[in-house]
């Protein structure tokens, strides 16, 4: 087994005693919940006479369920609703911040809580969400939990898990020009599987992770579950440091920044540290990639070839050959001229003010195709007021965008946002299933902001460097 990694400092620290059945019982440093899956978990609670251990660790907020095109209430759709309102009254019984769309703050669970300074170093992090993942990009070891584990989070402020192995994977090299964090994770999920991680925890290292900024390491570490690891994370450096720094967390503390530096510089993988195993992947090599299929490791770069099921190992072939014929496309063929309906550009894996950026940057001087219809769903209320200070608002929808408000949309379609009948999706977020996008005819194309921003304008998936006006220098 592994030792002295992040991985293995973070969960001694956390360690509080292990369970007759094996499971070490961990304390959990941070709490997030949102609409969805905590309803059942405070019911047990109500049921058991049992009150919220730690409320000040419990940060809520809405995302899965808030339409992105009008918020006010009550909700247009019943059901939105009703898990709204149980989820205020839970949390004003016990006591627990409620981020709603009132608060300027509200979002993406996985996005509020890195750009609030509440996900740090060093912790212990778990959410009903699997996507939870996210926030090991600022070294912390961050889980997805089900309703049951909520409930007991809830109750004791421990969660029982089972150790896993460490799998650490070296980016080498330096990305060429408009590749990006997407591209990476999906090159890792293609190379490694999608139960390639399974009984693992990915530590992200290299040159081309350490070159990352905040929002593609976090891009990285949320797709983690995709390759079927239980946590992704990337050692915390002054990239970390900066991007705390600057929350509000510790803009007005600065001595308590310097207090905790030293503990996140403790836990930090050792120099000497052992892995259960080490990959190693050239970024260099990596170019934008796509998927052609209905899961998030069916990726080819955007030249290469869709494969031939009967060259695959025969216990994916006939998983390739339904997803070719759901997604309508040959082998030998690539994603490149591949038609659009929907561009959506959001999401708990691309939502956040430098994924906005960048796309803006493509579409800027260019319209949406004819017959598309193009939307950008920032992460939270922060990312897009702060976008509209920028004027990233007006650059989209002189483009012929839709501007929402914030929300996970159609990256799960449990709201309005959804495809309709077959249409075919150019998505940044991080699932491709059939249905998920909210029809079960639906076809989703997963690739990087910059190349949901080039589909958009020219209607099909399109290599964003070949755009004329775009430099690849």
């Amino acid at each position: 087994m592994s030792e002295r990694t992040l991985y293995d400092n973070v969960w001694d620290r956390h360690h509080v005693t292990t369970l007759p059945n094996g499971q070490d019982q961990l304390f959990v440093g941070l709490h997030l919940i949102h609409e969805v899956t905590s309803p059942q978990a405070f019911g047990m609670l109500r049921e058991r006479d049992i009150e919220v251990a730690r409320p000040e660790l419990t940060h809520a907020t809405v995302d899965h369920i808030v339409p992105t095109a009008d918020q006010s209430r009550p909700l247009s759709d019943d059901a939105a609703e009703e898990m709204m309102s149980e989820l205020e009254r839970n949390v004003r019984a016990s006591g627990i911040q409620l981020d709603d769309p009132t608060s300027g703050n509200q979002g993406i669970v996985h996005v509020i809580g890195p750009e609030q300074g509440l996900t740090q170093p060093g912790m212990t992090i778990v959410c009903g969400d699997s996507h939870t993942s996210t926030h090991g990009a600022f070294g912390a070891l961050a889980f997805g939990i089900g309703t049951s584990q909520i409930r007991d989070v809830l109750a004791t402020q421990t969660i029982a898990m089972e150790k896993q192995k460490v799998r650490k994977i070296e980016v080498t090299g330096e990305l060429g020009p408009h590749v990006g964090a997407k591209d990476v994770i999906l090159t890792i999920i293609r190379e490694l599987g999608t139960d390639g991680g399974v009984g693992y925890v990915y530590e992200y290292a290299g040159e081309a992770i350490e070159a990352l900024d905040m929002e593609g390491r976090m891009s990285i570490c949320n797709m983690s579950i995709e390759g079927g690891a239980r946590a992704g994370y990337v050692n915390p450096d002054e990239t970390t440091y900066e991007w705390l720094r600057e929350t509000e967390a510790f803009a007005n503390t600065p001595d308590e920044f310097e207090a905790l530096k030293p503990y996140w510089e403790s836990i930090r993988s050792d120099d000497d540290a052992v892995y259960d195993d080490v990959v190693e992947i050239d970024g260099s090599a990596i170019e934008p990639a796509v998927t052609w299929g209905t899961t998030p490791g069916q990726v080819v770069h955007i030249n290469e070839p869709i494969p031939d099921p009967a060259d695959l190992p025969p216990e994916k072939r006939e998983t390739a050959r339904a997803a070719q014929e759901h997604m309508r496309v040959e082998p030998g063929e690539t994603m490149a001229g591949y038609e659009i309906d929907v561009a959506f550009l959001g999401s708990c894996t691309n939502a956040r003010l430098s994924d906005l950026r960048t796309a803006a940057q493509i579409v800027d001087g260019h319209t949406v195709a004819p017959g598309v219809r193009a939307m950008v769903v920032p992460g939270s209320q922060r990312v897009k007021a702060a976008a509209e200070r920028e004027g990233l608002d007006e650059r989209f929808e002189a483009a012929g965008f839709e501007w929402r408000e914030a929300g996970c949309s159609m990256c799960l379609g449990m709201n309005e946002d959804q495809l309709s009948g077959d249409q075919a999706s150019a998505s940044s977020s991080n699932r491709n299933f059939v249905g998920r996008q909210g029809s079960p005819d639906g076809r989703t194309v997963l690739m990087g902001p910059r190349m949901v921003a080039a589909a958009a304008i020219t209607g099909e998936i399109t290599d964003v460097r070949t755009l004329p006006e775009v430099s690849v220098a």
